[in-house]
């Protein structure tokens, strides 16, 4: 029977044209992002390409979604390490690489470039090669990049964390970034997170390997050879992350109309060779038999499509990489590497959705009776069996709970369960379709059976006689407009739940936003005057890195009532308060710092001299104060107003400090006093400025103490933010919604095509009784309008239940009504299609059929 399947294919290939085209896309798309997600594996940066061996700090698990670094060595641990890895035999240098930020300014604006500044020790863990010039020696000396123009001796202005700051250029490298002195690094850096080990010339890297291990134990991880790639930068594994979900999604829905496009196929196939099953069953078919021809045929169309599949999806491939680069999906220099392995697994994995999609139409054919099959008239009598009732019921249930159920769910559950929600509903109402498609024909064209002339009631009867033909044609069209909705409305409705948070969130009469750089300076706060936080990130022994913020005093008394106090009360002393603070500057393996006289702990370098930093040449490891903490993690730890926390900041120190205040609407996890923040992070940006009064654009940007910043008003600051958002959003969409109703469209042209191809009998007696080829025409293109408008408005009777849930979701989330925003202009121009698709399918064939009939 296998065989005779082929041969049925071969026979009636033009009856399979639309499950080919829909599986050879499929194959196609999972093979592109098969390839695109194994060339997505991270590469050893270039800044540590000459490095044989790196030494990072342990690897902490993190929530997923956030992408924040991990712990760093505490400076006495970065001592003794570097101190011991560099004794080891074959080593020439140990470098502990510390980074920055800083952003070259030229004509009063920052330079949309380079954004990181690193110690010149540092670059020996490249194969830079100076390219004119000296290296700096002196604090205000600079390396820089060639391609900025500058020439040795030329005067530079560098933005950073504190402001703008003078510098001279002693020499320029053609390699990104700016290159300062060490100890200028270890003063502007935060924590040493990766030691670079430079081997000798002939050097056994295994041996050296071995015994840095030995060195490090646990406080680390050494890595050679390729598994370096492990440190690429978080940006870019953040961007990887974003594009993963991109293609997952891409991927989940391919795979769900390819088996829904075929499966229909297979389904309505089945329904039109009833006759022709029952004649095989009548000559001695077995139902295994019957079913087994139906795999056959499957089986068949599926392998041709996978092959052609795979061919388009690899020479595609590139072109997708390209496209995810631009979009920000992917980081940039990514490019696809063609292999073998993931484009076998797209041509099975065609072949499995080809025969997943067949299973229930290969048990409906196995069930023909020969004599039933034999005497059955064109008027169905059994449209809905009692699986059929059982399965619709239970998928339109699943769909209605899923819905419900994303109401109360967390944001990243509530895409899940809206997309989760609208597949149930379509699988639901599609099933039930036989059901629900006679009462609303007869309403639906009572008013055509009761204009003059016979086509009105042609059309009422046909639809009503052919209830499975009706519902096989308007199950794709329900589809496309389902996942148009679907898509476009979760899109938007998202874009304008973050919009409406972040109007929300601003209670200010101004903003100040970053101009040209990734944040504001300390010199753009204190010109501003407003409500900063400054961001950072703490460890706590059990837990993920977790974001923090720095808050002033000032700042927390005019965000109170934003805050929404549970217990204790706000406070954070900062710098010069009385409240005593315990500082803990010990490491993993219980090494301290050294306490001077006053009580400050002092930064212990890489040789074991002292960081100068400040007016004093110390850095304070304690800014003083307690910690106010967001209820969901005080409920979730048991940390209560005087519990202690020892926390480890971002230059490695730790301190002891005591949770003052437990609110409900933090913006971060943890919040500390600002001077505690800077003291530990120097290289912290704050992200904007929520300004009260007039404040002038000629005060922000301007004045060269406060370069890179400008105002906007709350509407603007949304308008821009919802702009911003609305480009990936707007990719996002067109992805998805463009295949979604790619496919189905495929699903509605060749299921009409199907459907009129098989009533050329009825065309034939149509013609005979005395029907004009018009009159014939305009019955199939009624026909085809009703079926794409009932396709439509179950398409939208499906999504409105998943959305309606995820804007609640939203509401509860950020605490204000949420719109519900359709792009109907979109919506109904995919149902204009569907319908122009649906008449143009169905009019060619019959034009045909009626002209053989003349």
């Amino acid at each position: 029977m296998l065989s005779m399947g082929l041969e049925t294919v071969r026979g009636r290939w033009s009856g399979f044209a639309g499950a080919f085209v829909t599986l050879c896309l499929g194959v196609a798309l999972i093979s592109m992002t098969a390839l695109v997600h194994v060339s997505a594996s991270p590469h050893v940066p270039d800044r540590y390409a000459g490095a044989g061996v790196l030494v990072r700090t342990p690897v902490v698990e993190q929530v997923e979604g956030f992408f924040l670094e991990d712990r760093p060595w505490s400076p006495e641990t970065v001592a003794e390490l570097t101190g011991r890895l560099r004794a080891i035999p074959g080593v020439a240098a140990a470098v502990p690489d510390r980074s920055f930020y800083a952003q070259a300014v030229a004509a009063g604006r920052p330079v949309p470039a380079d954004l990181r500044g690193y110690g010149w020790a540092s670059t020996a863990l490249a194969p830079y090669e100076p390219v004119a010039g000296r290296a700096p020696q002196r604090p205000g000396e600079v390396v820089l990049d060639r391609d900025l123009g500058l020439s040795p001796g030329s005067p530079v202005t560098l933005l950073t964390a504190a402001g703008p700051a003078p510098y001279t250029v002693t020499g320029t490298l053609d390699a990104p970034g700016f290159h300062v002195t060490d100890a200028e690094a270890a003063r502007l850096s935060g924590g040493v997170r990766v030691i670079g080990l430079v081997t000798e010339a002939g050097a056994d890297l295994a041996q050296i390997e071995r015994a840095a291990r030995e060195i490090v134990g646990g406080r680390g991880e050494v890595l050679s050879g390729d598994a370096r790639s492990a440190l690429e930068p978080r940006s870019d594994e953040r961007i990887r992350w974003i594009g993963t979900q991109v293609l997952t999604g891409m991927t989940v829905l391919a795979g769900f109309a390819s088996i829904f496009v075929v499966a229909s196929t297979f389904a309505f196939g089945v329904v039109q060779r009833r006759r022709e099953f029952g004649l095989l069953r009548l000559v001695g078919a077995t139902p295994r038999q019957v079913r087994r021809m139906v795999y056959g045929e499957a089986l068949a169309v599926g392998s041709v499509a996978a092959v052609a599949g795979v061919a388009l999806g690899t020479a595609l491939a590139p072109v997708l990489g390209d496209l995810l680069v631009e979009a920000g999906f992917e980081p940039p220099g990514f490019s696809v590497r063609i292999e073998a392995w993931p484009l076998a697994a797209s041509f099975a994995a065609g072949l499995v959705v080809a025969l997943l999609a067949v299973w229930s139409a290969s048990r409906r054919a196995g069930r023909a009776r020969p004599l039933e099959a034999l005497r059955e008239a064109s008027v169905e009598r059994r449209t809905m069996t009692p699986s059929r009732w059982i399965a619709g019921a239970a998928f339109t249930a699943t769909g209605i709970a899923c819905a419900v159920a994303t109401a109360g769910a967390e944001p990243g559950a509530a895409v899940n369960l809206t997309l989760y929600a609208a597949m149930a509903l379509i699988v639901g109402l599609t099933l039930l379709a036989p059901a629900i498609i006679p009462p609303v024909v007869r309403v639906v064209t009572w008013p055509l059976s009761r204009t003059r002339g016979a086509t009105g009631v042609l059309v009422r009867e046909g639809m009503l006689a052919a209830v499975r033909r009706t519902a096989a044609t308007t199950a794709p069209v329900l589809v496309t407009v389902g996942f148009a909705t679907l898509v476009t409305g979760m899109t938007q409705t998202t874009a304008a739940a973050v919009a409406t948070d972040r109007t929300t969130a601003v209670r200010a009469d101004a903003v100040v936003l970053p101009d040209g750089t990734p944040g504001l300076s300390d010199a753009a706060v204190a010109a501003a005057d407003g409500i900063a936080l400054l961001p950072t990130t703490v460890y706590a022994e059990g837990l993920p890195p977790l974001e923090a913020s720095g808050i002033t005093s000032e700042t927390l008394t005019r965000a109170a009532d934003r805050l929404r106090v549970v217990e204790g009360a706000l406070e954070t002393a900062e710098k010069g308060d009385d409240r005593p603070a315990e500082t803990a500057g010990a490491d993993e393996g219980g090494e301290h710092g050294t306490t001077d006289e006053d009580g400050e702990h002092e930064a212990v370098g890489e040789g074991g001299e002292h960081e100068a930093t400040g007016e004093s040449g110390k850095r304070e490891a304690a800014g003083g104060g307690g910690v106010i903490v967001a209820r969901w993690l005080a409920d979730e730890r048991g940390w209560r107003p005087g519990t202690r926390l020892p926390l480890t900041f971002e230059d490695g120190r730790s301190e002891t400090l005591p949770v003052t205040a437990v609110v409900a609407d933090a913006p971060t996890p943890i919040l500390l006093s600002r001077d505690t923040v800077r003291s530990h992070d120097p290289s912290a940006l704050t992200p904007e400025i929520l300004v009260d009064g007039a404040v002038r654009d000629e005060v922000i940007g301007v004045r060269d103490e406060v370069i890179g910043g400008r105002v906007l008003d709350p509407g603007a600051y949304a308008r821009q933010a919802r702009t911003e958002d609305d480009r990936l959003v707007w990719i996002f969409t067109l992805i998805l919604a463009g295949m979604a109703v790619g496919y189905t469209g495929l699903s509605i042209a060749n299921t009409m095509v199907m459907s009129t191809v098989d009533r050329a009998s009825d065309f034939r007696v149509l013609r005979m009784s005395g029907a004009t080829p018009r009159q014939v025409l305009g019955t199939v293109t009624a026909e085809s309008v009703i079926v794409a408008g009932l396709g439509a408005a179950l398409g939208v009777v499906v999504a409105l239940p998943a959305l309606l849930g995820m804007g609640s979701a939203m509401t509860r989330q950020i605490g204000a009504p949420v719109e519900l925003v359709i792009p109907w202009p979109i919506v109904l121009a995919v149902v204009g299609g569907c319908l122009v698709l649906a008449v143009t399918a169905a009019a060619i064939p019959t034009l045909a059929a009626v002209r053989r009939t003349r």
